[in-house]
C-alpha cells in the first residue's frame, strides 16, 4: 500500500481526496491535516510515502510544508493540489522541491496517478500544468543552452535523464536498461546535482529541451 498524508483546510475537499483516493486500492490516507504546519507534524509520525499538500493553507502554506518535507524527510515524497494553475505557483511549487502538481478541477484520476507517479521515484504534472511549465522554461532555457547543461553526462547518465523525461520511474527505467533500482537511483541523484536542479521534474524539462526523449 502507499501511505499518504493528505492536507488541506477545507473539510469538504479533504473528504473527497480521500474517497476518491480509497477507489485506487493500493493507496492508504494514514493521517489528515488542516494546515501545513500539521502535515509537517504528520510527515514526521506516520512516515508516509506521499504527503498530498495543498497549496493555500493557514499557518503554514503547501509549499513551504513541501520545503521542510523535503530537507527533513527526503523519503516523503509531495505532491501539491490546487485549485490555482498560476505560473508563480507552479514555478514555487517545482523549485520547493514538490515532485508533482495536481489540479483540483482536473480528472479525478489525476490525484490518483500522481500520487503512484511520485510513490515510486517518478513525477507527475496535470496536463494543463505540464503544457505551461514546458512553455514557460522553454523560453527561459533555449535548446543549446540546454545541451551544453548535459555536456557533462556520461552516455549512461544520459540515458537515464531521457528516460526520466520521458515520465518512467525509477523501477521502470531499472528494467529498461537492465540494472537493478538501487543503481537507478545512485544515477538520478548525481543528473539533479550535476544539472543543478532539485527534482525530477526540472531534470525532465531539461532532457525535452536537449531532444535526448527517446522514440
Amino acid at each position: 500500500m502507499i501511505r499518504v498524508v493528505l492536507a488541506d483546510d477545507e473539510p469538504v475537499v479533504r473528504f473527497g481526496v480521500k474517497a476518491v483516493l480509497a477507489t485506487a486500492g493500493d493507496i492508504e490516507v494514514v493521517a489528515e491535516g488542516e494546515n501545513g504546519s500539521a502535515a509537517v507534524d504528520l510527515v514526521a509520525r506516520h512516515r508516509p510515502d506521499v504527503a498530498v499538500l495543498d497549496i493555500r493553507m493557514p499557518v503554514l502554506d503547501g509549499l513551504d510544508a513541501a520545503r521542510i518535507v523535503r530537507e527533513c524527510h527526503p523519503a516523503t515524497s509531495t505532491l501539491v493540489l490546487t485549485t490555482f494553475a498560476d505560473d508563480s505557483y507552479i514555478s514555487r511549487a517545482l523549485g520547493e522541491g514538490a515532485a508533482g502538481f495536481v489540479l483540483k478541477t482536473g480528472d479525478p484520476q489525476e490525484i490518483i496517478a500522481g500520487v503512484r507517479a511520485v510513490a515510486s521515484g517518478g513525477a507527475y504534472l496535470s496536463p494543463l500544468v505540464a503544457r505551461r511549465v514546458v512553455d514557460q522554461l522553454s523560453r527561459a532555457r533555449p535548446r543549446p543552452a540546454a545541451q551544453q547543461r548535459i555536456a557533462g553526462l556520461t552516455g549512461r547518465e544520459r540515458e537515464v535523464l531521457g528516460l526520466v523525461g520521458a515520465g518512467l520511474s525509477n523501477a521502470e527505467i531499472a528494467s529498461r536498461i537492465h540494472v537493478v533500482e538501487g543503481t537507478v537511483k545512485v544515477y538520478v541523484s548525481t543528473i539533479l546535482r550535476q544539472l543543478g536542479v532539485r527534482n525530477r521534474v526540472q531534470a525532465a524539462i531539461i532532457a525535452h529541451e536537449s531532444g535526448i526523449i527517446p522514440g
